[in-house]
């Protein structure tokens, strides 16, 4: 997988935080936001579940398409927070790094 396919997250995450502080009424990510945490947590949870049961029985298009909207979901949970994609990046490297050193 390419970078250039990975710095789309970045761009969706602006597209987000946009949308975030500029609502739209035809903006799902604002009618989402619109019906609060709890309402992203949950589409956050159900878009998991979907996820885990396609890669069971689905084939890669049902996958890919179901983890895409996990991420989706994700990004506008943190945001909701207050947190970034970065923030989640950065504890990855973190452990990975611990993980490097301690073999």
């Amino acid at each position: 997988m390419g970078t250039t396919n990975l710095k789309f997250l970045a761009t969706l995450e602006g597209i987000i935080q946009e949308r975030l502080q500029n609502p739209s009424a035809d903006s799902y990510t604002s009618s989402l936001a619109n019906a609060g945490q709890k309402r992203i947590a949950q589409k956050v949870g159900e878009e998991a579940i979907e996820l885990a049961l396609v890669s069971v029985d689905g084939d890669r298009t049902e996958i890919i398409g179901e983890a895409a909207d996990l991420l989706y979901h994700i990004l506008v949970l943190l945001n909701i927070q207050g947190i970034e994609l970065a923030d989640v990046v950065a504890v990855l490297e973190e452990r990975s790094l611990a993980t490097v050193a301690k073999e």
